[in-house]
């Protein structure tokens, strides 16, 4: 609202100034002066209504206000020259407008803060001599266009020296920060140096602008009507194009969908955001690259200067540069974890950007999901993978290194029946060992009669009562390898743990599948232990891969009853 009536104060004080200068209907130059003139309201607000937090769109108002009171003082000078008490400090805000355009709008771009403490000193001297200056312009003894000015007062003469004196001091200033930005220009990265570059640009324009000006004073009316088409519109142009082709402040120009108008947003939608994540989490395929895919969407989607996922086992990944405290924080789905963000580019975050990063908090927790889900898989295959290798080396291998001395033996002393025989034996013994080994990868009566008679072959060589049940027909149907391997393998680990740390005297299992979903249950009467401890992680895991799930119900005395299922 502020933005709007100060947008509004300076276009109309910046048209009906001009045209009361000059008459309606008013010449060419003279339209051409109010064209340029409300370029900076407009800018101004669109920067404060897009980026109210940014105080850059509040020097563009301040200068537009300047000009517009300024524009609208000389107006009255020429209509109504009575009100020479209004007419001399108004007309005098021309002052500011040069300062803010000379100094400030350079210095402080693009963000409205001061590149470094070490400028201060600068913007303070500026300020004070832009003020001087307009305080001397509007007690001078004359008014524009002639007249006397009321706010006059004897030595007042004096003023003109004073407000010559200031404006040197902003000049030279004004050269200082040109040469500041040129080396900020320098300096930026290629995403900004064509912001700074536009920006350079229009600062000198202005500049030489102004000079040409002087020249209207001396009757070069060609020159002194260019410089005033530089000193108003060059600044504005340059901030213009740095929005619409470099998105200054990231603030976007363009058309959207199949609809022929203009829209204006600062950041993408929630839809855009989904979509691009959804394809970053797609084209990554490490666990540890999806966090980081999703902290820099994050990251460009809220423009903060850093964006992390922390998981609950301590993991954590960190998009950008890690600095400063962490300004909002948004649990995602499932408690899972948390995405942190930094410092905004260009102020503080909004309640929209908290909007918009809850609404990434589902497909976050699936992503966080899924990236543990295939971390522990791994972790889970290489444990796997180990314990199968350290059975070959410490078993099999062994024995047949045995055996290979055995039979050298043999060859030497010429070996009789006895040893032959028991040689035999030992290759024998090795050939089951190798089959059990193997048979514990993956059993060859799961691949040969199915999940039932696996199972019941399993359970047949178990010292306690056992009882398997099956609902009917399924022991005639099969399922994909990868279900009944995670079902079979969850029944084996199930009893394996009965025996060893239940004490269970009888087991029962029970296989069934109803509604498309194929189930398995283990129950003893053990001693039960306290779930808490997460047994059974990596079958769960397993099983989630598929769709499916674990259940483990327990309790001291009560014994323990696992139920596993998978969609199929």
């Amino acid at each position: 609202m502020v933005s709007r009536v100060l947008a509004a104060l300076a276009a109309v004080g910046v048209i009906a100034g001009a045209l009361m200068e000059s008459g309606l209907p008013g010449p060419v130059s003279q339209w051409m002066f109010i064209v340029l003139g409300c370029l900076f309201p407009v800018l101004g607000r669109l920067l404060t209504t897009r980026r109210p937090a940014v105080p850059y769109g509040w020097l563009l108002l301040g200068t537009a206000l300047a000009l517009g009171l300024g524009t609208f003082g000389v107006g009255l000078a020429v209509r109504a020259p009575w009100l020479g008490w209004l007419v001399a400090p108004l007309s005098a805000l021309f002052a500011v407008f040069y300062g803010l355009t000379w100094v400030f709008v350079p210095l402080m771009f693009p963000d409205g803060r001061l590149p470094s403490p070490r400028w201060r000193p600068v913007a303070w001297l500026a300020a004070v001599a832009i003020a001087v200056q307009s305080v001397a312009l509007a007690l001078v003894p004359e008014l524009p266009y002639g007249g006397h000015n009321p706010l006059a007062f004897p030595g007042s003469g004096l003023m003109h020296w004073v407000a010559s004196f200031a404006q040197l001091i902003v000049l030279v200033l004004a050269l200082v920060v040109l040469g500041g930005l040129v080396g900020r220009w320098r300096r930026s990265k290629a995403a900004e140096r064509g912001q700074y570059g536009w920006m350079v640009a229009g600062a000198v324009a202005g500049l030489v602008g102004w000079v040409m000006l002087l020249a209207f004073q001396f009757g070069a009316l060609a020159l002194g009507l260019l410089g005033v088409l530089s000193v108003l519109g060059a600044l504005p142009v340059a901030i213009g194009v740095a929005i619409v082709r470099y998105r200054l402040l990231d603030i976007r120009v363009g058309r959207r969908g199949s609809r022929l108008h203009i829209v204006v947003g600062v950041r993408p939608t929630v839809g855009e955001m989904l979509t691009t994540l959804g394809t970053a989490l797609e084209d990554a395929p490490e666990p540890v690259e999806q966090l980081g895919r999703l902290a820099a969407a994050v990251r460009s989607g809220l423009n903060v200067r850093w964006a992390a996922v922390a998981l609950a086992d301590g993991t954590r990944v960190v998009s950008g540069p890690e600095e400063g405290q962490a300004e909002l924080t948004v649990p995602v789905t499932g408690g899972l974890g948390t995405i942190e963000c930094g410092p905004g580019h260009y102020g503080p975050l909004s309640e929209e950007d908290g909007r918009l990063l809850e609404a990434l908090a589902v497909p976050a927790g699936l992503a966080i999901q899924s990236a543990g889900l295939a971390t522990r898989l791994v972790n889970a295959q290489e444990a796997e993978r180990r314990r199968i290798e350290r059975n070959i080396h410490d078993g099999v291998q062994q024995q047949l290194v045995a055996l290979i001395a055995g039979l050298e033996v043999a060859r030497a002393t010429g070996g009789g029946v006895d040893q032959l025989a028991h040689l035999r034996d030992q290759a024998r013994q090795t050939l089951q060992d190798l089959r059990e080994l193997a048979a514990g990868i993956h059993p060859s009566a799961l691949g040969q009669g199915g999940l039932v008679e696996a199972v019941e072959e399993r359970c047949a060589l178990l010292p306690v009562p056992t009882t398997v049940t099956a609902s009917a027909g399924l022991r005639a149907r099969r399922f994909p390898d990868e279900v009944e391997g995670a079902l079979y393998f969850t029944v084996s680990e199930a009893v394996a743990n009965a025996l060893k740390h239940a004490r269970a005297a009888k087991i029962e299992v029970r296989l069934a599948h109803d509604g498309g979903r194929l189930r398995v249950s283990v129950a003893d009467d053990g001693r039960g232990f306290d779930t808490g401890a997460a047994p059974l992680a990596a079958l769960a895991d397993r099983l989630d891969a598929l769709g499916g799930g674990l259940k483990i119900d327990s309790g001291a005395g009560k014994g323990t009853r696992v139920e596993a299922w998978v969609d199929a």
